[in-house]
């Protein structure tokens, strides 16, 4: 029995996405990483608040309005930030450790692990502070309360994914794997810093 393909036209509404999608990164690179980013950013940050709601609903405490102020800040982060930055970073990794490199698996997460996830994390608590309106005794007195613990979780939870991601997934689309997964940990980095 012949097996016909279906017409684009006829496809599902996500195959549809995803192929606009993989057209856009193909011509708008980083802009396609850089929407992508500040949209998961403030969903991530949008779940924060409906897990933060849920538990003080369970509590019978009081429950504040959705703070749209909070999402927007966490989708400039993604949009000015993280898309452009990982997208960088994700290139200059493949320049700097090839895949040729006899040790690249090992080189790859140990440079995204010790050098970029404290230097990003850092960016990130400055950025959001900012954002915030908040001064530089605000910026310290976070640093010190929650920076570390922060970067103990992000080596905890990230590096699982960050192995599979910088030496198994193709390069165009790391930012995109590290963006489903940083859905859930700007929902973590929204709640660890208040």
């Amino acid at each position: 029995m012949p097996v016909q393909s279906r017409p684009v036209r006829d496809s599902s509404v996500y195959f549809r996405l995803l192929q606009q999608y993989l057209v856009l990164l193909k011509k708008y690179p980083i802009l396609t990483k850089s929407v992508t980013s500040g949209i998961l950013s403030a969903l991530g940050n949008l779940l924060s608040q409906f897990v933060e709601a849920r538990k003080k609903a369970q509590k019978g405490a009081p429950v504040s309005n959705i703070d749209a102020a909070g999402a927007a800040r966490y989708a400039i982060y993604g949009l000015l930030i993280t898309g452009p930055v990982s997208h960088l970073f994700y290139q200059l990794m493949e320049v700097w450790i090839p895949t040729t490199d006899q040790f690249c698996v090992v080189k790859r997460l140990l440079l995204d692990r010790l050098i970029f996830a404290p230097g990003f994390l850092l960016l990130f608590y400055f950025v959001m502070n900012i954002l915030e309106a908040k001064g530089w005794t605000d910026f310290e007195k976070k640093m010190r309360r929650s920076y570390w613990t922060a970067l103990k979780m992000n080596w905890k939870v990230w590096t699982p994914f960050q192995f599979i991601n910088v030496n198994f997934v193709p390069v165009q689309f790391r930012v995109l794997f590290a963006n489903m997964i940083a859905l859930f940990w700007y929902a973590y980095l929204a709640s660890v810093r208040k």
